[in-house]
C-alpha cells in the first residue's frame, strides 16, 4: 500500500483517507443516492477538512436513512432538531436544512431528467474529464464547468453548492479524474467509462 506513488493529499497515516483515494475519488459514479450522498458530504465540509467528514461518514448514513432522497425530503422540524443533537455528524443548522431541502431539489430534478445521475453528468456530456496534473498545486479549486453547474443547482433550489463545492463534487463522483500523472490512480480511475441511461457517447 504504502509503496505506490499517489497524490500529496492522500493520507497514509487515516485508512479510510487511504482507501477513499484508492478506491473511491476520481471513479465515475452513476447511482442516484450515492450521488446525492456526496452532494451532501462536500455541502457538510464547507469549513472544515474532508478527513473529518470521511471519518464521519458510516454517521451520516445511518443518520440519513442510507440517503435515500425520498426519506430525506420528507424530513420535518423534530428529525431536524434530532440530528441537530446527532455527535457523529456536524451539527450545523444551516448545513443539516441544506440536505434536506436539496433532497427535494433532487427530486424534482429526478422527475425533470429520469435521474439525478442523467441530469448531473451532463455538465460533461457523460464523459468523465481527464486531466493531467503534474503536482496538486496545478488542480485549480473551481472551473467554468464547476461554475455552471453551481449556477444550474442554485436556481433548481439546492443549497451549499457554491463552485468550489461542486468542483470537489465532481472530482469525488469521477466526472473529472484529477490524481496526479505520477499517481497509481492516474490512469485507471476513468475506465470502466459507463454512459447513463438515456445518454450516448458524442
Amino acid at each position: 500500500m504504502k509503496s505506490k506513488q499517489r497524490c500529496a493529499w492522500a493520507k497514509l497515516s487515516n485508512p479510510l483517507y487511504l482507501q477513499y483515494h484508492d478506491e473511491e475519488w476520481g471513479v465515475p459514479l452513476h447511482d442516484d443516492r450515492r450521488l446525492f450522498e456526496m452532494l451532501v458530504l462536500e455541502g457538510a465540509q464547507a469549513g472544515l477538512s474532508w478527513e473529518t467528514i470521511l471519518n464521519k461518514r458510516e454517521n451520516y448514513r445511518a443518520a440519513f436513512d442510507g440517503f435515500d432522497p425520498q426519506r430525506v425530503a420528507r424530513y420535518g422540524e423534530s428529525r431536524i432538531r434530532k440530528l441537530l443533537q446527532n455527535e457523529g455528524i456536524v451539527r450545523n443548522r444551516l448545513k443539516i436544512r441544506a440536505a434536506v431541502t436539496n433532497a427535494q431539489a433532487c427530486l424534482t430534478v429526478t422527475r425533470e431528467f429520469g435521474s439525478f445521475d442523467r441530469y448531473i453528468w451532463s455538465f460533461v456530456a457523460g464523459q468523465p474529464l481527464r486531466n493531467r496534473w503534474k503536482t496538486l498545486r496545478q488542480v485549480p479549486p473551481r472551473t467554468e464547468l464547476s461554475d455552471a453547474m453551481s449556477k444550474d443547482l442554485k436556481q433548481r433550489g439546492f443549497k451549499f453548492v457554491g463552485s468550489t463545492i461542486c468542483y470537489a463534487f465532481m472530482q469525488a463522483v469521477g466526472m473529472v479524474n484529477d490524481h496526479v500523472i505520477a499517481c497509481h490512480r492516474s490512469k485507471r480511475s476513468s475506465d470502466p467509462r459507463r454512459v447513463p441511461s438515456g445518454k450516448k457517447r458524442a
